[in-house]
């Protein structure tokens, strides 16, 4: 049994496989898309007349929200480069225009270890992962099949 079965996604310590990266990230992109329709429900007023800016309220809102979400991303990113036994300080270079395209894919197709590493045994996909992770998947082919198609029709 590995120390790292049953433990938390939401804290830097540990691994996350490929599949477990996707779907936490696909997780954390349906939240955020909860949170924006739960506040353009409750407060509509917030996103009247945004094409001359959006009031402040809602910019602080969104604010919030953004950064919850890079702390997060920063978090999977760091649990993902661990199963490839490297250090979470590589992580900064999702900060880093082009740098980020490198290491985003490199996390999404690059392999972790199999064996344990310096950040301790793998850890095993849960099942609604790799179903949440199977949906991102193909949410992104559909995505870039539609912008594919999109600027050829155009």
């Amino acid at each position: 049994m590995n120390s790292y079965a049953n433990d938390s996604g939401l804290n830097a310590a540990g691994r996350f496989g490929r599949f477990s990266y996707l779907a936490w990230n696909c997780l954390l992109a349906i939240v955020m898309l909860l949170f924006i329709a739960v506040i353009a429900v409750i407060f509509p007023s917030l996103l009247q007349g945004a094409a001359d800016g959006l009031p402040a309220l809602a910019m602080i809102i969104f604010g919030i929200l953004y950064l919850a979400v890079l702390y997060f991303t920063f978090i999977f990113t760091i649990r993902r480069l661990h199963d490839r036994n490297h250090s979470g300080w590589l992580s900064l270079l999702l900060l880093v225009p082009l740098a980020n395209i490198g290491i985003a894919l490199y996390l999404l197709f690059a392999p972790g270890d199999a064996q344990s590493n310096a950040y301790g045994a793998p850890r095993a996909t849960a099942g609604w992962e790799s179903v949440l992770a199977w949906i991102y998947i193909a949410l992104m082919a559909l995505t870039i099949i539609g912008g594919i198609a999109a600027g050829v029709m155009s």
